[in-house]
């Protein structure tokens, strides 16, 4: 009998996950609106929504008057903004009616979870299992690759990424990706890219592989990565639990004025901090790598690659302080925006992230600009522009151009930044 109970049990914990599996988060006429804010009440009207309401999902924080912010609203709620942009005279322009359509055309355009790694590619989004078996087969076919596992996540799952390493002497460039989940042309522009250092003949992009030792990791949040495959499209966070809620931020999570603007502490919102500085293990597992290998391996200039407004950004996210080489970081963003421009005609912006987009702390530039002095770092906000309509379910029609983008950005700015002498001190430097 007891035998039998267990048994029923276990089939019905099995049925339960099956079923949740396979019955992902719908987003059906769900509405996307994008506001102008003019007034100091429509900025606290805003505030006051998104603190007591899970109906609306906010893209940023309303925070002054004079601001454009993106919201996602709820069905059930589509009365109440209506009422509340006349009542507040809040400017407001319906980019999406519908949000699940979007979700849905993309369904088209990811490969299944078993695509053979010989099968990847760029005209599809691909699952977590497929990036990790392609960047395993590149280690059979480049022998100066090698394949970096740093520490489990939450959900033991490892984050794999790889070492690039031509000349021990060179400056090494590290390059972040998919810390937020939903984010899915971030892991597919990084493995772009990767690509063509290993691959490429061009003459420019053979010289950064050459001039350069580059550390790539496409997914260091797998475990979100995994759950906006299976569960939710929207998701951003990673997926430990916090009471009944569950996922922290992990670019808020870094020893930057952890907690501070721009940053919740609740666990129920996107922005959650987490419990403490370096609480989730993704960001133990990457501040152990960095403390360890900055100097060992030379890393002089940080990329952390997310979507979406078209930005390339530098430190500081939250105070108004100008970092010491802002003006250098300054001309290095502007090559970088100005290589894109000239690749499709796509316009990015580039300056200091408080000044681009909104306050932020806890984030990884942040930290590794400050507490482990690397020189060159920025945040990427890939395509589409601020009101896209597309924000992170960007059609894989234009992953190839904005991979393509990006790449232009990285040989521009390593170009200036090896103009301004960031790296000097390195042997058999060429300049880009």
């Amino acid at each position: 009998m007891e035998s039998s109970r267990w048994v029923l049990v276990v089939a019905l914990v099995i049925a339960i996950a099956t079923v949740a599996n396979a019955d992902p988060a719908r987003y059906d006429h769900f509405r996307l609106y994008r506001l102008l804010i003019q007034t100091q009440e429509q900025v606290e009207m805003l505030q006051q929504l998104e603190e007591q309401s899970d109906s609306y999902a906010f893209m940023g924080h309303a925070r002054q008057p004079n601001q454009n912010l993106t919201i996602m609203v709820a069905p059930h709620k589509i009365a109440e903004i209506t009422e509340l942009l006349s009542r507040y005279e809040l400017q407001g322009t319906i980019l999406l009616y519908n949000m699940q359509n979007l979700i849905d055309r993309e369904q088209s355009t990811i490969k299944p979870k078993n695509t053979p790694p010989e099968e990847f590619n760029w005209h599809f989004y691909h699952h977590l299992d497929t990036i990790n078996a392609w960047l395993r087969l590149q280690l059979t076919r480049h022998s100066d690759l090698e394949l970096i596992e740093l520490g489990a996540s939450y959900e033991n799952q490892s984050l794999y990424g790889v070492k690039l390493a031509k000349n021990p002497a060179n400056s090494a460039i590290f390059v972040e990706c998919g810390i937020h989940a939903r984010e899915w042309i971030s892991p597919a522009s990084c493995t772009f890219v990767l690509n063509e250092l290993l691959t490429s003949d061009r003459a420019d992009v053979r010289q950064l592989a050459d001039s350069f030792n580059w550390i790539i990791f496409p997914v260091v949040n797998p475990d979100g990565y995994r759950y906006t495959f299976e569960g939710d499209r929207l998701w951003r966070k990673n997926t430990k639990p916090y009471g009944l809620c569950r996922g922290v931020d992990l670019n808020r999570n870094f020893a930057s004025d952890w907690n501070g603007p721009g940053a919740s502490s609740d666990p129920c919102r996107y922005d959650f901090a987490g419990g403490s500085e370096a609480s989730e293990p993704e960001t133990r597992a990457l501040v152990r790598f960095l403390t360890e290998n900055v100097e060992k391996l030379r890393i002089r200039t940080y990329f952390s690659i997310h979507s979406f407004s078209q930005l390339v950004m530098f430190p500081y996210g939250y105070k108004t302080d100008r970092v010491p080489n802002y003006d250098d970081l300054v001309a290095i963003g502007q090559k970088g925006v100005e290589a894109i421009e000239r690749t499709h005609g796509t316009k990015y912006v580039s300056g200091a992230m408080i000044e681009t987009i909104y306050p932020s702390s806890g984030d990884s530039v942040d930290w590794v600009y400050s507490a482990l002095g690397i020189p060159v770092a920025y945040t990427f906000e890939l395509r589409g522009p601020p009101d896209s309509t597309n924000m992170f379910v960007l059609p894989a029609e234009e992953i190839i151009p904005t991979a393509e983008e990006l790449l232009a950005a990285l040989v521009a700015m390593l170009g200036e930044g090896t103009r301004l002498g960031y790296y000097e001190s390195d042997t058999n430097r060429q300049e880009l």
